[in-house]
């Protein structure tokens, strides 16, 4: 009833417009980057740390660990990531590093080998307050974005990301309100009176206290060990990519550069070669689509693999109960079988999954219908995924 086919990418209608690319950024500097040189505004660089698995994602039922990187891999692994970025990067393009006290010596060596010291134009501390505190030192709650420019031209907006000042109360400051109506606080120094409004917007500075992490309750929470919130994507793209360019994110993980590119008009590229990291990242770019104005939904976004996927699909006759009623086929989950990451249904077109409707499959009685010909898309809850055909060929599957 059911064969397995190979595909060798996925083209959605909405959740754009953007490019997910699942493979090793080793392996990818040819024929998969190269359209793309010279076209980046922003690159948000996010690696995985040496000594911590990457690609980790847990919640629920659904886990997966990668691989763990020795430090000589990690420095290897920064000089090839930001020699990608370098040529992904226009003229005016910048990017940005994300690392930590520790790792950054090697990350400067790399940004500074590829772009020269004097492409350097910040150092940025994250800040954050979770987690619990060291008593053998001084506890480590801050992250280090390194930012560089691939030349002195490099398109820059802080007018993009300033906040209003807001009603704060501020220590030795007068409160008061202008002919316009206007609040604003002032103080008076060398006989000279300075007025800050409330309105008024107050720019970040390369210390950034403001964005917290995402924890284990936040609603954006998506289980990828290593998630960075939204907000801090939004800052950078907003800085750094004006609207309609083109954002990338490598090591990009739980999507949060696609996410936060797709959310403010611009284009995206989506690199990583952890399964879970597609998974996630194809998710949230659905789900954040399919919350929106019908209107508004139609952005497309590609995926493309490495290698063809689906040769060796997992078997989901244990999953599901199979029937076949009036020239269609019935999936209906099974009482106890684990819950299906992702599912959707669609065609395969030269060898490239086109969907036409998502599913949840999580509970039981959960069910997925096809009619001939149509093909069901399955991610497993450990990220194992399938191409499944209803129709002609040879069976394979229930």
């Amino acid at each position: 009833m059911l064969h397995t086919v190979k595909c060798i990418g996925e083209r959605h209608m909405l959740g754009g417009d953007g490019l997910v690319i699942s493979a090793d950024i080793l392996k990818v500097q040819g024929e998969l980057a190269e359209p793309f040189f010279g076209r980046a505004s922003v690159v948000y660089i996010d690696p995985p740390a040496p000594g911590e698995p990457t690609g980790a994602f847990r919640r629920g039922a659904f886990r997966a660990e990668g691989q763990v990187l020795s430090f000589d891999e990690y420095a290897d692994l920064m000089k090839r990531a930001v020699s990608l970025a370098y040529s992904l990067l226009s003229e005016n393009g910048t990017v940005f590093l994300h690392t930590d006290a520790q790792l950054g010596p090697a990350c400067r060596a790399a940004l500074d080998g590829a772009f020269g010291a004097e492409a350097f134009v910040n150092e940025i501390i994250w800040v954050y307050r979770t987690g619990g505190r060291s008593v053998n030192s001084f506890s480590k709650k801050h992250d280090t974005v390194y930012m560089y420019r691939k030349s002195p031209d490099a398109y820059f907006n802080i007018g993009a990301v300033g906040t209003p000042r807001g009603a704060k109360r501020r220590n030795h400051m007068k409160r008061g309100i202008g002919p316009d109506g206007r609040v604003y606080y002032s103080t008076r120094m060398r006989g000279r009176e300075y007025r800050y409004y409330e309105d008024e917007p107050v720019y970040p500075s390369d210390v950034w206290t403001d964005i917290d992490p995402v924890d284990a309750r936040d609603g954006e929470r998506s289980g990828y060990r290593e998630q960075r919130p939204e907000a801090l994507l939004r800052r950078i793209i907003l800085a750094s990519a004006p609207e309609g360019s083109l954002a990338v994110g490598l090591f990009d993980g739980s999507g949060a550069c696609a996410h936060a590119a797709a959310a403010l008009g611009r284009s995206f590229i989506s690199l990583d070669n952890s399964p879970a990291a597609l998974a996630v990242t194809r998710n949230r770019l659905v789900r954040r689509a399919l919350r929106l104005p019908l209107y508004e939904q139609l952005s497309p976004f590609e995926v493309r693999f490495a290698s063809p996927q689906g040769e060796d699909a997992p078997d989901i006759s244990p999953l599901f109960d199979v029937s076949e009623n009036g020239g269609r086929l019935s999936l209906s989950l099974k009482p106890r079988a684990q819950g299906v990451y992702y599912a959707a249904v669609g065609s395969v077109e030269d060898g490239v999954f086109c969907p036409v409707d998502y599913l949840r499959l999580a509970r039981a009685g959960d069910r997925a219908v096809l009619k001939p010909g149509e093909c069901l898309h399955l991610v497993l809850s450990d990220f194992t995924q399938g191409f499944y055909v209803y129709g002609a060929g040879q069976t394979t599957q229930a």
